[in-house]
């Protein structure tokens, strides 16, 4: 599992800007007024080969009533209870405020690391305000322009020391070479009682309220002799309905369940049907790489006749076509009803999730590929995709050389992954295809 950072301050104090200078995925909306970032936005970073999620929250604004700061207050301080390190952003052109004080009153009884960044210290004329910062008590400030990435490597440099070890960040030992399964969906589609279903026994609170499951809560077992580890997260609702007054779950949790897992069951309300919550929390889990598996709960009370699985498998495959390789089930969690066939579509898509291809195996089938449908021409020649291997798996993933990476269609980017699942049996699975260029021949 990836560590977690969480990104606190004040409104306006450049918390987005700081998130888009180090996150591989930029989607903080960055404007120069207080309250912008109203939700927590994710983005997977690296630094010195370490590998982390960083978390963009709203502002914390501890002495406002106002509905919206409060609203954003809850975002962070969830934040700060779930992430493993915390980097507490102020605005080094307004100096050290009353709520800044009460910010750091609070993250003193935070029992993990904390670092204090300066931000918007882009002249030495402000460095008379910097020492007003040191006030607050911190051992160490870091004065910093995230905006034009001064000041940056310092406190980066200390973050990275100070998240949790490898091997601790990657799981506990009991859960090793165990296939993990997080259950995913929006409130209210019957995940915990899957999971109670599938364990046999009442592991979960089940309520007909959206949103009883507080956490993501790790179960190992085993089932037919083969080892497992389900993972019942909170129910993820639209950003916009989060709210710790009214329920303790968040998006974060089932973010960092599914970078823990292998296998995503994404339930569906069988009754309600597909909706636009239901693709946005299947985009996540591709995002993340796992392997989906869509299961249809509460089918049970749907009116149906032969035809009705395969009209629903094909409404499902046309709103999400980014997972039209997904296994699709139907289930009932309440009466047991093709429970356990989930566990051998786990165990057939575990397979191919973890399958190795040899090299020259896959350039073989890949000469047969490319001869049976040629890539388009590029400025009048060939882009032909000279060389192939397989990198990782978990999804599978390759890497291709070519002459022109950037001239690889994406229409023949998806030809060529389709030729590669029914190749090499992986249909069920996510893949993922990397174009690098080809060096000159004679180059060292």
């Amino acid at each position: 599992m990836k560590p977690l950072v969480a990104i606190v301050g004040r409104p306006n104090v450049g918390k987005s800007t700081f998130f888009n200078r180090l996150s591989t995925a930029k989607k903080a909306i960055v404007l120069n007024e207080p309250g912008v970032t109203r939700d927590r936005n994710y983005g997977d970073c690296k630094w010195k080969n370490r590998e982390f999620i960083m978390i963009d929250t709203g502002g914390v604004e501890p002495v406002s009533r106002d509905a919206l700061l409060v609203q954003m207050r809850e975002q962070a301080l969830l934040a700060m209870e779930e992430a493993d390190a915390i980097v507490f952003l102020m605005d080094g052109r307004e100096g050290l405020t009353p709520a800044d004080l009460e910010i750091v009153g609070m993250l003193r009884k935070v029992e993990k690391p904390v670092l204090y960044g300066i931000n918007k210290m882009d002249t030495e004329k402000q460095d008379p305000l910097l020492l007003d910062f040191y006030r607050i008590g911190a051992d160490r400030l870091y004065p910093l322009s995230a905006e034009h990435g001064l000041g940056i490597a310092p406190i980066m440099d200390d973050l990275v020391d100070a998240l949790p070890p490898r091997e601790q960040a990657e799981g506990k030992e009991e859960e090793k070479d165990r296939i993990r399964i997080a259950v995913i969906g929006k409130p209210n589609v019957g995940k915990s009682s899957l999971v109670n279903r599938i364990l046999g026994f009442e592991r979960t609170i089940v309520s007909e309220t959206p949103g009883t499951t507080r956490d993501a809560i790790n179960t190992p077992f085993e089932l037919s002799g083969k080892k497992y580890v389900l993972i019942d997260t909170a129910g993820i609702r639209r950003k916009s309905r989060i709210s710790l007054k009214l329920e303790k779950y968040t998006v974060m949790e089932a973010i960092a369940a599914l970078n823990r897992s292998d296998i995503a069951l994404l339930l569906i309300d069988g009754q309600e049907g597909i909706t636009e919550q239901d693709a946005k929390i299947a985009g996540i889990a591709f995002e993340r790489g796992v392997a989906p598996i869509i299961v249809v709960n509460k089918w049970d009370l749907v009116e149906k006749d032969e035809r009705t699985m395969g009209q629903y498998a094909l409404k499902i495959k046309d709103t999400l076509k980014f997972l039209d390789f997904a296994p699709i089930l139907s289930v009932s969690a309440v009466t047991g009803q093709r429970v356990l066939r989930i566990f051998e579509v786990i165990d057939g898509v575990f397979g191919e999730y973890t399958k190795r291809i040899p090299t020259g195996e896959l350039n073989r089938k890949m000469e047969e590929i490319t001869a049976a449908f040629p890539p388009p021409l590029l400025r009048g020649r060939r882009n032909p995709v000279y060389f192939g291997t397989q990198f990782a798996v978990k999804p599978p993933s390759f890497v291709f050389f070519v002459r022109d990476p950037s001239a690889v269609h994406f229409s023949y980017e998806r030809y060529l992954a389709n030729r590669i699942r029914e190749a090499f049996d992986l249909g069920r699975v996510p893949i993922r295809l990397i174009f690098r260029k080809k060096a000159r021949e004679g180059r060292k």
